[in-house]
């Protein structure tokens, strides 16, 4: 699935409350950060700490243009927690971190403007 990052892509088609709701996004700390040199894009493979209920899930971010891998451990992001896991060549991603593309198209993290509850739910 093609997903169009443009600021001037024409919006998705309408969706219900109850179809929004089925996408369980929250919040977790990047607990570890490490090199992906085997991706085909730049990436970086994470460990992120959701809490309790969803535990530490992993997850492979193509966010090398924007961020450092040592200021990356310890900051809040958005990710969705319920796709099925997805094999990123010999690394299994696990949640997909949220983002959007700056004016040149590279990836800045969704995070909380203020710290939030590990695991806490989008709504």
């Amino acid at each position: 699935m093609h997903v169009n990052h443009d600021a001037d892509a024409v919006a998705a088609p309408e969706i219900t409350f109850d179809d929004f709701l089925r996408v369980d996004v929250r919040i977790g700390t990047i607990v570890e950060a490490e090199p992906f040199p085997e991706a085909r894009k730049p990436a970086f493979k994470l460990k992120i700490d959701f809490g309790g209920a969803v535990g530490i899930r992993k997850s492979s971010a193509q966010i090398v243009d924007r961020y450092e891998i040592e200021e990356l451990v310890g900051r809040q992001v958005a990710a969705v927690v319920n796709f099925p896991p997805r094999q990123i060549g010999k690394y299994m991603s696990e949640v997909l971190t949220l983002g959007f593309a700056d004016e040149d198209g590279a990836v800045i993290l969704f995070a909380p403007d203020r710290p939030v509850p590990n695991g806490s739910r989008l709504f």
